[in-house]
């Protein structure tokens, strides 16, 4: 009985990897950071990480996923540039509501928001929702774009996400709060039409 053994995944060469990939990676990398010029860097980078390592690629999925994962690690690496060289500073405001026994006891963080003005799990099926909610994220203010992007998007744990701000997790936990309901209101406005309530 002979062997069947699997046929090897071909490799595209590095050469041409800038062509097939690279605006794939750039768009990627822009969703994330929203700076040209930090998404061109994350491309680059990419692209000089996955040469080296490219020994170490097993060949289980897609070459243009695996090079995908390793911008992830290179998104971070920018967002944490960017942190550094915009400390985050907890305003004197945020820093009551953290020490505060009211905030942490009073409920506000287990308060439902208002309702949604439509169906967000229904939306998600329409290509046309995520370019907008896409353009909702990029208007949310700093810091809580990066925490959002970080906690959500790149579904990194609360503890690798406060050691890249340099944040606890009550604040991270008001940078979220503030994010999604910024998204709120803006998703209502561009998906709906109508002012949010």
């Amino acid at each position: 009985m002979a062997e069947t053994s699997q046929p090897a995944v071909e490799i595209a060469p590095p050469e041409t990897w800038v062509d097939r990939y690279g605006n794939y990676l750039y768009a990627y990398a822009m969703s994330r950071l929203r700076n040209a010029a930090a998404a061109e860097d994350c491309v680059q980078d990419t692209f000089l990480a996955g040469i080296k390592a490219l020994d170490r690629f097993d060949g289980s999925r897609d070459i243009k996923f695996w090079l995908r994962g390793i911008m992830h690690n290179k998104i971070v690496d920018q967002i944490r540039k960017s942190v550094k060289e915009n400390k985050v500073n907890i305003d004197n405001e945020d820093e009551g509501l953290l020490e505060s026994f009211w905030y942490k006891y009073s409920g506000i963080a287990t308060t439902n928001p208002d309702p949604w003005q439509f169906n967000p799990r229904k939306a998600c099926d329409n290509t046309e929702f995520w370019e907008v909610l896409n353009t909702c994220i990029d208007q949310v203010k700093e810091p809580a774009r990066q925490a959002f992007v970080l906690r959500m998007l790149e579904d990194m744990e609360t503890e690798e996400v406060c050691k890249v701000m340099d944040i606890t997790p009550n604040y991270l936990w008001v940078l979220l709060h503030r994010a999604r309901g910024q998204l709120k209101i803006s998703l209502e406005q561009k998906w709906t039409g109508k002012d949010a309530k």
